[in-house]
């Protein structure tokens, strides 16, 4: 009877613990800068005439409408390693959680045993008696002070921050893909124009050469056309280069080896351009949406937990047990006496070392701490990246239309010089002044159209477009 009443006892005690789970509960703590009204407003650049207040879509590129670049970037999200990589490291994380959960389910084993049994240092070696066991054992955790519980939660946080890692990857892949075709457009568009210069200068030296044979001119004249036709020359193998690289590139991306590069894109001549105002929502939709903000945030949720996990060592640890089993001889073994049967509470506590246990309470809470000051940083950063990508991407547009105007200009003065001088009414210089005028006018413009391109994945890949995930942002996890 006091043998049934203690059980009881330990039962009651540990049953008073029920429905407590230690450390703290999280939520976004309202110090977070993701949680400020300030981080959560329009941008301050996207009031351009570029920008449309507008959630951005998750397929980006598929703004360009380029049927050829959306199918590049889909191969590259099904075969880039570091996306395979990625989805490995989330298969690794939630297989832990399930090591988690395996941790609060019922857990059996079973033993046999076999015991040569003997006294005074002398055994039989005629009849020695054995005596044989078996059993069979059940244990159920009850996890009274939730270490169990929070240590899931810790584990179901860190696999979300690994899937958040998983988008952020897919992010850059699907940004670097459009970036390698956008260059390689870009690369052929400098080509042409430097080749049309060339052309020209091409035109002006074999018209030097026979002004120089009839007398108009002079070897001087000759000497400086060439030269300008050769320093536009230089340029075309470094462009070709340049696009063979970036062929390389994307054939990388895309899991391919460089020999196997995309062959119709090799001679596309216009990078891909908006045809409508870029949507690019607000600070709050840029705060849910990135996915290394919301890796961020599932890390600081971790953190939070493992603060439950090492306060519950503070309490012992309770579950039901049972157990049956049957000993004796060979005979006995199967015998109604030789069988007995258990049930009831288990308490295991090893006293902890108080002072120990606090320790890593409180490393546990200063890693949470310090978990919070990265978030914050990812997301300053993240708003200081879009804020910096919006100004440049409306600065480039401005940059791009008046270089565009200034080549025009440029070429209409290359036509008359060349004009004005046939006629005598200008020296040789002022036409090579024109045509260099409008070399480098040209190189100007088709380097500022490729920037642009630049810009526009600078700014997509800042504002983080392409898996946002329901249920994983700040805003969700406020429970």
């Amino acid at each position: 009877m006091t043998g049934t009443a203690s059980r009881v006892g330990v039962l009651a005690c540990a049953l008073s613990l029920a429905g407590c789970v230690s450390g703290p509960d999280y939520t976004l703590p309202t110090n977070a800068v993701a949680a400020a009204p300030a981080a959560r407003r329009a941008f301050v650049s996207s009031h351009q005439a570029a920008y449309a207040q507008a959630e951005l879509p998750d397929r980006w590129w598929q703004l360009y409408d380029e049927p050829r670049l959306d199918a590049y970037v889909s191969e590259a999200l099904r075969a880039n390693t570091d996306l395979r990589a990625a989805d490995a490291n989330l298969r690794r994380a939630t297989a832990m959680v399930l090591q988690y959960r395996a941790e609060g389910s019922a857990s059996t084993d079973a033993d046999a045993s076999a015991t040569l049994a003997h006294a005074g240092g002398y055994t039989s070696p005629t009849s020695p008696p054995q005596v044989y066991a078996l059993g069979i054992h059940l244990a159920y955790p009850l996890d009274l002070a939730g270490g169990i519980r929070r240590g899931i939660e810790a584990a179901s946080a860190d696999a979300e921050a690994v899937a958040a890692a998983r988008d952020q990857v897919r992010v850059v892949v699907a940004a670097a893909v459009t970036r390698a075709y956008v260059g390689i457009c870009s690369t052929n568009l400098t080509l042409a124009a430097t080749q049309r210069v060339l052309a020209t200068q091409r035109a002006t030296l074999d018209a030097t050469t026979r002004l120089a044979a009839g007398g108009r001119g002079t070897g001087f004249d000759v000497s400086r056309a060439r030269a300008a036709a050769n320093r536009s020359a230089a340029a075309v193998p470094h462009l070709v280069a340049e696009r063979q690289a970036a062929l390389f590139a994307l054939a990388a991306l895309m899991g391919r080896v460089p020999a196997d590069y995309p062959q119709d894109v090799a001679n596309c001549q216009q990078p891909p351009r908006l045809q409508q105002p870029v949507p690019v929502g607000d600070g709050g939709q840029l705060i849910q949406r990135r996915p290394d903000i919301r890796a961020a945030e599932r890390n600081l949720a971790a953190a939070t937990a493992m603060i439950g996990v090492e306060t519950a060592a503070l309490y012992p640890q309770v579950s039901i047990g049972a157990s049956a089993g049957t000993a004796g001889s060979f005979k006995q073994l199967l015998s109604s006496d030789s069988f007995g049967a258990s049930f009831g509470p288990l308490l295991s506590w090893r006293w902890p070392n108080r002072r120990a246990t606090r320790a890593r309470i409180d490393a546990a809470g200063a890693n949470a701490d310090a978990t919070l000051a990265s978030f914050d940083g990812v997301v300053l950063d993240a708003l200081r990246q879009t804020e910096t990508a919006l100004a440049a991407y409306a600065q480039e547009i401005d940059r791009e239309r008046s270089l565009a105007l200034a080549r025009d200009d440029a070429a209409h003065a290359s036509d008359q010089a060349g004009q004005l001088y046939r006629f005598g009414r200008i020296d040789f210089i002022d036409v090579l002044s024109a045509e260099a005028a409008l070399a480098d006018a040209e190189s100007a413009l088709a380097a500022s159209r490729a920037q642009l391109g630049d810009r526009q994945v600078d700014l997509f890949l800042a504002l983080g477009g392409g898996w946002a995930a329901a249920g994983t942002t700040a805003d969700a996890r406020d429970r």
